[in-house]
Parts: C-alpha cells; sequence; structure tokens
C-alpha cells in the first residue's frame, strides 16, 4: 500500500488568503465555535490543515448570500450544503462557488502593470481552489508560456518576465515550505546548468517533489557541473533532478548532462524535464510533464 502523503500546514496567514477570510474571523470563529482547529508545530506555532480550505470557502459563501456564522460553521458538510441550494452536499457545493476559468489576458495585464499583489490573490485563491497538481499544470505553466510567448512577440519586455518568475517563485517557495517541513523521502538535488537563467521550471519540480514526500535539496539555477555533482556526493543524494527551458535546448546542454552523468555518483540518478530537454539522455530519465515527475517520485521512493 502507498505512504500516504503529508498534508500542507498552513499559517493563519495563508489559510485567511486562500479563503479570503479576514485572520481575525478566523480567530474568532475558533474560539467561538472550534472550528477551524489547529495544530501545533514543535516550535509552538499554530498551523491549520490545507484540508480546511474548500470548507472554509463554502462558509464564506454561505455568508455571502445572507446565512449566520453560528448557523453555517457549525454545520454539517451536508447541511452547508442544503444551506446554498445544492443537492448534492459538499462536493458540489464547492463547485458552485468556484469562480469561473481564468482569463489568460486578466493574467497577462496583471504582469503588464506590475501589479504583484494583485496576482497573488488571484493565484493564492486558485491554489486554494485547484489543489497543487491541476494549479501547477493549469495556471502556473500556462502563464509561464504565455508571459514568454507575449515577450517573443513584443507585447511584454524582459523586465515583465522577470518580474513574474521572482513573483512566482515567492509564491511557489512559500506554498512548499509546509510540504518540506514534514518530508522524509529520498533526498533529491535540484538545479539549472550553466547558461540556464530560468527559474520556475526549478521551483515547479521542487513543490511536486515535496508533495509527493521527497527531501529537496534547491541549489538554483547556473551551478557548475563539477559542484553539482559533488552536492550530490556530499549529501549521499538519491538523485538530481535539472531544469532546461526551451531558451537552452540544444547539443551543448545535451553534452552537459552526459558530463554531468558521468560525475554523478554511481548511485545517484540523473532525472531531467522543461520544455528545452533532450529527447534521450543516456543513463538519464527524461520527463516531459509535471504529471511524469509525480509518477517518477513514487518509483523513486519505492527504490529507495
Amino acid at each position: 500500500m502507498a505512504a500516504e502523503q503529508p498534508t500542507a500546514l498552513l499559517s493563519i496567514g495563508a489559510l485567511a488568503r486562500a479563503t479570503g477570510l479576514a485572520v481575525e474571523t478566523l480567530r474568532t470563529w475558533e474560539r467561538r465555535y472550534g472550528f477551524p482547529v489547529p495544530e501545533r508545530k514543535p516550535s509552538g506555532h499554530r498551523v491549520y490543515c490545507m484540508t480546511n480550505v474548500p470548507r472554509l470557502r463554502q462558509i464564506a459563501a454561505a455568508l455571502a448570500h445572507g446565512h449566520r456564522a453560528g448557523d453555517v460553521v457549525r454545520a454539517s458538510d451536508d447541511d452547508l450544503g442544503a444551506l446554498l441550494g445544492m443537492v448534492g452536499g459538499a462536493a458540489r457545493a464547492r463547485e458552485a462557488v468556484a469562480p469561473p476559468s481564468l482569463d489568460p489576458d486578466a493574467l497577462l495585464a496583471l504582469v503588464s502593470r506590475f501589479d504583484g499583489d494583485g496576482l497573488a490573490r488571484v493565484l493564492n485563491a486558485e491554489w486554494g481552489r485547484l489543489g497543487p497538481m491541476a494549479f501547477l499544470e493549469q495556471r502556473v505553466a500556462p502563464l509561464a508560456e504565455a508571459v514568454g510567448a507575449a515577450w517573443e512577440s513584443g507585447r511584454l519586455e524582459v523586465r515583465h518576465e522577470h518580474f513574474l518568475s521572482e513573483r512566482l517563485g515567492d509564491l511557489l517557495r512559500a506554498y512548499r515550505l509546509p510540504y518540506e517541513e514534514r518530508s522524509r523521502g529520498p533526498l533529491v538535488v535540484l538545479a539549472t546548468l550553466p547558461g540556464e537563467a530560468h527559474a520556475i521550471g526549478l521551483q515547479m519540480a521542487a513543490l511536486v517533489l515535496a508533495i509527493h514526500g521527497c527531501r529537496v535539496c534547491y541549489v538554483g539555477t547556473e551551478v557548475p557541473i563539477a559542484e553539482l555533482a559533488s552536492v550530490a556526493r556530499d549529501l549521499a543524494a538519491r538523485a538530481i533532478g535539472i531544469s532546461v527551458s526551451l531558451a537552452t535546448r540544444g547539443p551543448r546542454t545535451a553534452a552537459a548532462l552526459t558530463k554531468l552523468q558521468r560525475l554523478a555518483p554511481s548511485r545517484t540518478r540523473l532525472v531531467v524535464g522543461g520544455g528545452g530537454a533532450p529527447r534521450r539522455v543516456d543513463g538519464a530519465h527524461v520527463l516531459r510533464d509535471l504529471t511524469g515527475l509525480a509518477a517518477w517520485t513514487t518509483d523513486l521512493a519505492a527504490t529507495s
């Protein structure tokens, strides 16, 4: 039987951002109604399971329809669905309050205005609504591709691409941290090769690995090959993960990966992904999407 994956834990501020509810409101409900129920980290800080997010979003929807907090916070999932006028209970209630699919042009407009707060609000809401893998595949990856295409066509400038990279990096690191704190699986070193400055794909991969219980050593971009092999050796890493963007695809990247495979410890696997990844690298696993990466982590854990 597969091991149960750890559930992400959020600070009360992160929970508020994911649900659109005020921090003080959440604290009041906790004291008055016993929900949401916090957990305590070894440091004593209170944190909340990510699984609270869908129910809290339903409660927010019920309040928006005029129902009283005392009624909806204490209500069962089925009763809450009935209050929202849904026949099928909680699952259909979640569908009813979910916002429509995002217009890619609306997100590009936020990037073009350098509206970091607006972009964070939209993406935080989508993270809570969709869950990690769908969020990465349906929101982050298409947004990164759209900004890259807009830059190539002249609609946006390189400063917009850098802005998005920094903002997404901040968000993805924040999402990853609760998973990393509970990860106990095999260690994977993540980096890009010299000349590869694009980090969004690497950040996405780090989040997928952490979600699936792997420990992540995020070394960053443009790491010399010999140093990357040395890190893997020093940490006894089970794998090295390399992200390759379209900007750096070609024979030089393939040669660099072959060299890394030769220098890395014999027990350390090499996994390569991204739009610019070669079709084949001797001795390495070449992955085409995040779903493939998630499946690969299961195999890595089983053979560790």
